[in-house]
């Protein structure tokens, strides 16, 4: 190769100096004449103004290249060429072995990437049977807590063998209160907070709070269904046709929309508890009979239910077997469980008690516009303005009763109600002496029922007779012997007297 570039540079230099020699003939002849334009180029010049330019033009360059490559193939000796084949040879040999190295190289590197997959394999086949063996070990973990908390549940019951379904049902509750409480830390939390403060009754309302946050949780689970199976019992049993009521016309026959059956008719009930009054009552035989029954069963259900969450909350939270903590744990319960429900129970009371809900509205409309002088009130029992209205606060609490939908907030309107009746007819009395007791103004029944029944006129509300139809058999037997039972019963009693005025 060296020898062959010595070649072609003497050639070029002997070509060089032929153009040379060629180019200095016509440059003496333009001094003595005219100058000669060349035929097929013009002279390019350089910047300095009449110097040659060290580049050929492209015309002469190209065929400088023609002319070399002819002359070089016409002037190889057979050595030169012998030589050249041999370079050739050399070249694809060498690209060859080149070929072979990288085959070589790419049948190694595919070899190892098989024995690590063979090796990745091998891994996983082992890591797959320890987890198999770990799954193992943890369900038999598992099983031996399962039995551990069974025995501890057995410990808690009696150990009589025949067990009633609803014992069983309860000591199985019980067994997953167990296991929910290993693996979460709150309930371990509010045990001590009611071990620290017995007496605290905040620290119940607080609990009752936790604990139906975390619907999981057993107690939370057993309220959703016993909710569930209290709204599924409220279907009529057979129409005058003898096809079956759904649950939501029997809760509201009197609703005409047809509706499905289920327990998520509540929430768009409660959107609209305005629309629940009642309508004429059913045709057909039997029903009259029917409605009463299926309510008491109703009602059953409801204190079974009860009974059942407060059992199992007792046993859940030891804290709570007090005689208050037991009444604020009853409380939170009826809160708990009463407001999905309230609605579609209160339109079976109406439709139950429509008869004389319907003469008491009847009633109320007649007697509309009528003061309280015309329901007999005495004129020391008046506000001493004229135009001031008469017991507005007591008409606002009553007022406030639907709006509630636990019966333990209902009971405390009624007796708000009372109360601001007692101060209102101790200040229009003048009565300004504060240890005369706050009942000093009215002298008994006497005065307070006609208070009463002007104010029952007043609400517009005849369902207020049956909602004291639902407290009186929802309120605790306890309550009803105090103070709250006074006040039901004498507003009970209004309504009887404004349901039969003519």
């Amino acid at each position: 190769m060296l020898k062959l570039a010595e070649q072609c540079l003497e050639r070029v230099k002997s070509i060089a100096a032929a153009l040379g020699k060629a180019q200095a003939k016509p440059a003496a002849q333009e001094r003595g004449a005219a100058p000669a334009a060349l035929p097929r180029h013009r002279r390019v010049l350089s910047d300095e103004g009449g110097k040659l330019s060290p580049f050929l033009p492209p015309e002469i360059f190209q065929k400088l290249q023609i002319t070399e490559a002819q002359s070089t193939r016409k002037e190889l000796t057979p050595l030169e060429e012998a030589s050249l084949q041999n370079q050739k040879l050399k070249a694809a040999y060498e690209a060859r072995t080149l070929s072979l190295q990288r085959q070589m190289m790419e049948n190694l590197v595919i070899a190892k990437a098989r024995e690590e997959t063979v090796a990745v394999g091998a891994a996983g086949v082992r890591e797959h049977r320890s987890l198999n063996s770990a799954l193992a070990q943890l369900q038999r973990k598992m099983e031996e807590r399962r039995l551990r908390l069974q025995e501890a549940a057995n410990r808690r019951f009696s150990s009589s063998v025949a067990l009633t379904p609803e014992e069983q049902e309860q000591r199985a509750l019980y067994a997953a209160i167990l296991e929910y409480e290993q693996d979460h830390d709150w309930p371990r939390q509010w045990k001590a907070k009611l071990k620290r403060s017995p007496a605290d009754l905040s620290v119940v309302s607080g609990l009752f709070s936790c604990l139906l946050s975390f619907p999981e949780h057993p107690i939370a689970q057993l309220l959703r269904q016993l909710q569930c199976a209290v709204y599924a019992r409220g279907s009529l049993p057979t129409e005058p046709g003898g096809r079956r009521l759904r649950a939501s016309r029997s809760l509201h026959c009197m609703f005409s929309t047809p509706r499905e059956s289920s327990f998520e008719d509540l929430e768009r009930f409660l959107a609209s508890p305005e629309g629940w009054a009642p309508a004429e009552p059913l045709d057909g035989p039997g029903t009259e009979a029917t409605l009463p029954e299926q309510l008491k069963g109703i009602v059953r259900d409801i204190h079974n239910a009860i009974d059942r969450l407060l059992s199992l909350t007792l046993l859940a939270f030891e804290g709570l077997n007090t005689a208050a903590g037991k009444d604020q744990c009853l409380a939170c319960l009826e809160e708990a469980f009463f407001p999905p429900l309230w609605a579609p129970l209160l339109a079976l009371y109406r439709s139950v008690h429509q008869p004389h809900e319907a003469a008491l509205a009847r009633s109320m409309e007649r007697h509309r516009h009528a003061g309280p002088t015309d329901m007999g009130l005495a004129s020391r029992l008046l506000p001493p303005a004229p135009g001031c209205p008469a017991y507005g606060s007591a008409i606002e609490d009553l007022r406030l009763i639907p709006l509630e939908t636990c019966p333990r907030r209902k009971l405390e309107c009624i007796v708000r109600a009372l109360r601001g009746i007692c101060e209102c007819a101790e200040e229009y009395c003048g009565a300004g002496d504060r240890r005369t007791p706050a009942t000093a103004a009215i002298s008994g029944a006497d005065d307070l029922l006609p208070i009463l029944s002007y104010v029952v006129l007043q609400t517009g509300l005849p369902q207020l007779l049956s909602e004291c139809a639902a407290l009186e058999e929802f309120i605790h037997e306890g309550c009803l012997i105090g103070e709250e039972g006074y006040c039901l019963t004498s507003l009970q009693s209004a309504l009887s007297y404004v349901e039969s005025l003519q």
